[in-house]
């Protein structure tokens, strides 16, 4: 059903400077949308498993890449409605894409209409959905946060959604549908946009690349949108704190940072602040590192600095570092199929207090895993027994992380005290940023990346083209020089084992060890280690000169070696 929209809360003068503010386009598209032509590029295969992605994706498979230049298009202006969803957890800059689509949609023809489904992919399944109108949508230009029409989790990927989209799609005229979203909801675009292939509908699906994980990009997709702004959020507020330690020196900080499958966010916090230390998941795993090492690791780090009287720092965590520990995913896989026996034993459900519990668990793991749960806090034993999803399995990313390190680190400490190893003091403060870096106004980077790819989304559904992802990219340099264009989401998929099954998936990017940004790290984290080397980035710029307010990542400049 259509639902009216007002945007009526109040704003700060910031954000009536914001709305004000024109977002950068690349030179090709700054020639307006019936100014452009299609260049082809090399024909793509897939990211791996190449056999399987073409078998499941026949109608999508070997598209080729494509790049936008200026010249005379020979695209017919016809009167299209274009349907867009927000997939996912938010990223700032969202609302930005929606105004690019928005403004090429109309400067094509003012009578194309913009259909924003609401609540995320549920919206296009029942028809729940807007018409956004412009005074509708300048309320929302450069601004943070989904709320434009709301985002969501459900998954678009069963035949029977894949049909009652296409009904709404057909009852509302909808000719295309922008899915912007992260590595999930594009693998589900990808997947709508064979089905309707195989049905030999004609409706379109384009996806654009959204997570502040960073964990969605590969050659052609730079970084994905958001990752600019929550990473630059959060080190401000880790300077802040490094401030705040160096100050007071008597606290270790332990910061936990959002995400989960890879650790971009914290490699990135850490290029920017130069904390004491820093975990990289990638490398716990590829070290083959346990939990004691890791645990050395940093206390030996504690102690050389207590030896100097420096019993305070600055420690980042990536959220995801659980899983990384060979040993702790073994652990958490044998309490999987434990658990989900244990959800039959009338015996254990009937259990009273946590220690009988714990005791009774500890009877049914592996040697090793039985040895390793005992290991833990008991805080941490009851996070790894309670927290469950849907399916039965541990809610990782909800065990608190910081406060298991911190719990075995005093362990740890007061057993070199005892033995001579260490004479400082350990305190400690825990904090998480997650949703802090989620909604954040965007900054001039990400508002103008967003607007980009908004624009040029549509720049793809006018070309026809479908199961595309929407590209923009030469990012290190002003935005007059960025490249416009598109790539297959074949191209970035493998088959993964996902709840039991063989799945395609668009394939996580994780942090590399070989490449540039890690290797800076590396070089420098013994010195940031011993000193105080800290970088206090301070807020978002949003005004000013561009070597301050436009600058992107410390990730993305060494990886174009800029």
């Amino acid at each position: 059903m259509t639902k009216t929209f007002q945007k009526t809360e109040q704003i700060s003068p910031l954000q009536k400077q914001r709305a004000a503010y024109q977002p950068k386009l690349p030179s090709s598209l700054k020639q307006g949308i019936k100014n452009l032509k299609i260049v082809e590029g090399e024909t793509t295969t897939a990211a791996e498993n190449i056999d399987e992605i073409k078998e499941i994706f026949p109608n999508l498979f070997g598209s080729k890449v494509i790049t936008f230049e200026p010249g005379n298009s020979s695209v017919e202006q016809k009167t299209i409605n274009v349907g867009v969803i927000l997939s996912g957890g938010q990223a700032p800059g969202g609302h930005n894409v929606i105004a690019g689509i928005y403004d090429a949609l109309k400067e094509a023809n003012p009578e194309n209409k913009l259909i924003g489904f609401l609540g995320g992919p549920a919206g296009i399944i029942d028809a729940d959905y807007i018409e956004i109108q412009g005074d509708y949508l300048d309320g929302f230009r450069n601004t943070g946060g989904f709320d434009i029409i709301g985002s969501g989790r459900t998954k678009l990927e069963t035949e029977e959604q894949f049909e009652k989209t296409l009904q709404n799609c057909k009852n509302l005229n909808v000719s295309a549908v922008i899915v912007v979203g992260g590595d999930d909801s594009n693998t589900n675009a990808a997947m709508l946009a064979e089905f309707f292939r195989k049905k030999d509908e004609d409706t379109q699906v384009i996806g654009v690349p959204k997570t502040i994980d960073g964990d969605l990009k590969n050659g052609q997709i730079e970084i994905s949108f958001g990752f600019d702004t929550a990473t630059k959020l959060y080190s401000e507020l880790i300077g802040n704190i490094q401030k705040d330690s160096n100050s007071a020196k008597k606290y270790w900080h332990f910061i936990k940072l959002m995400g989960r499958s890879a650790s971009h966010i914290a490699l990135e916090c850490a290029l920017k602040t130069q904390p004491n230390i820093t975990l990289i998941s990638e490398e716990v795993k590829e070290k083959n590192m346990s939990l004691e090492q890791i645990i050395d690791y940093m206390a030996d780090i504690i102690a050389k600095r207590a030896e100097q009287g420096k019993n305070f720092g600055v420690a980042l965590i990536p959220e995801g570092l659980i899983e990384f520990v060979p040993e702790m995913k073994q652990l958490i896989s044998n309490l999987n199929d434990q658990l989900a026996e244990c959800e039959n034993k009338q015996e254990y459900n009937v259990m009273q207090g946590w220690d009988t519990k714990i005791a009774y668990i500890k009877g049914l793991l592996r040697n090793a895993n039985s040895d390793l749960f005992n290991s833990l806090p008991k805080s941490i034993q009851i996070q790894l027994l309670l927290d469950r999803d849907p399916h039965g399995n541990v809610q990782v990313s909800k065990i608190d992380t910081e406060k298991l390190l911190t719990e075995m680190l005093q362990e740890k400490l007061k057993k070199m005290k005892e033995n001579g190893e260490y004479n400082g003091k350990f305190s400690t403060q825990e904090h998480f940023f997650g949703y802090e870096g989620r909604c954040a106004a965007p900054s001039n980077f990400d508002a103008d990346y967003c607007y980009s790819l908004g624009y040029n989304a549509f720049a793809l559904v006018q070309f026809g083209l479908s199961g595309y992802i929407s590209s923009v990219r030469n990012l290190t340099k002003p935005a007059d020089e960025w490249i416009a264009g598109g790539i297959p989401l074949t191209s970035m998929m493998n088959v993964e084992k996902r709840h039991g099954k063989q799945k395609p998936v668009i394939k996580k990017a994780l942090v590399e060890l070989d490449a540039a940004p890690f290797r800076k790290f590396c070089e420098n984290r013994e010195a940031w280690a011993a000193g105080e080397n800290y970088i206090y980035p301070g807020p978002i710029q949003y005004f000013g000169p561009a070597e301050v307010a436009d600058i992107t990542t410390e990730t993305l400049q060494l990886e174009r070696n800029f």
